[in-house]
């Protein structure tokens, strides 16, 4: 028989082993996150399961939850929350971010590209950048996805500018890039949430915007239009950032796992969109929508007039003017190095 001391003295030390390991096997971190991307969509579908992985993969120790369809509001809000730590982070569009680092809105500037080889082109040398700029901003990211080439979504037919006075055109909250390239076209722009466009398309406060041709399917925008015009305006790319002081409890290891599968995650997203566009673009022309070009006259009238607007916005403090120039610069080496390039939303 084990003596009563020597049996107490084992139950202490049990007791303190317990009170040193179990908070590190129970203790879980909950990172919840917003997205205006619908419930069942395959997008939701994907993060849920990236998620799921990373639960897994950390023995709970990382959990994401995500709250689909914009139930947690505009972009502003959400960064409000998170903020305040209601919310850990969102999927955000670029000027979604704007705000905390107003870099991220290069790629968008309007007309700088004319093809997805020029975007190609321009991502491989700034990605990286911008991404650590964004962490420097306070949030982490995993990768860019682009979403493709906005063309403008209208119900009367837009062949040049004459046809856009007088109409409601969209243009996203918290875009000062688009708004004022509106602006310098000299039309009048209504700013609204993503969240409120197919409502304003509904009643007539709308009746134009600009959106990739997955983002007219998936939002249900196409319903309420009947033409669209494909000069490419601007790019478009989404992102996953999260709270970097969100982090500060999880392990090196686990924030490991974290970045390994939502990295592949966006990795896919990236190269997915283009498909899926291609997909939307096909299934637009099958329901009805009449594809129109836009007057290849204008075409320089809008790129001088736009590439002014955003020059003056980037004087003003709205971005790095530097970075701008760059990023032109790129496009042009592009274009100087490759003349024969292939027409915006071609298969890559």
């Amino acid at each position: 028989m084990i003596p009563l001391q020597r049996s107490l003295g084992a139950l202490r030390a049990l007791i303190i082993l317990a009170g040193v390991c179990l908070p590190a096997v129970l203790h879980a971190t909950d990172l919840k996150i917003a997205t205006v991307a619908p419930e069942g969509s395959s997008w939701m579908k994907d993060l849920r399961a990236a998620g799921l992985q990373i639960k897994e993969r950390t023995a709970g120790r990382v959990n994401l939850k995500f709250y689909g369809g914009g139930i947690q509001g505009t972009d502003r809000k959400v960064l409000r929350k998170i903020r305040i730590g209601q919310l850990h982070g969102g999927v955000f569009t670029s000027n979604g971010l704007q705000e905390r680092y107003p870099d991220i809105v290069i790629y968008g500037s309007p007309m700088l590209f004319d093809t997805l080889d020029e975007v190609d082109f321009v991502r491989s040398r700034l990605d990286d950048r911008l991404s650590a700029g964004l962490e420097k901003a306070g949030f982490v990211s995993f990768g860019f996805a682009g979403g493709g080439f906005a063309y403008l979504m209208s119900n009367k037919p837009v062949k040049g500018i004459a046809d856009l006075r007088g109409q409601k055109i969209w243009v996203p909250e918290g875009d000062p890039s688009s708004y004022a390239a509106m602006e310098s076209l000299q039309l009048s722009p209504v700013a609204l949430p993503v969240t409120d466009v197919l409502t304003g398309l509904q009643t007539g406060l709308l009746n134009i915007v600009a959106t990739p041709p997955v983002g007219a399917v998936v939002l249900q925008w196409y319903t309420k239009t009947k033409y669209i015009t494909t000069q490419p305006l601007s790019y478009t790319i989404g992102l996953l950032a999260i709270d970097k002081n969100a982090l500060t409890g999880i392990s090196a290891a686990d924030q490991a796992v974290l970045r390994e599968v939502m990295t592949k995650l966006y990795k896919h997203f990236d190269a997915q969109n283009r498909i899926d566009n291609a997909k939307a673009e096909s299934a637009l022309r099958a329901n009805g929508m009449q594809f129109l070009q836009l007057d290849p006259a204008e075409v320089p009238v809008w790129r001088a007039s736009t590439a002014a607007a955003m020059d003056k916005l980037a004087a003003s403090g709205g971005f790095s003017a530097d970075l701008l120039r760059e990023a032109r610069g790129y496009v042009q080496e592009y274009r100087a190095s490759r003349p024969a390039t292939k027409a915006a939303g071609s298969p890559q």
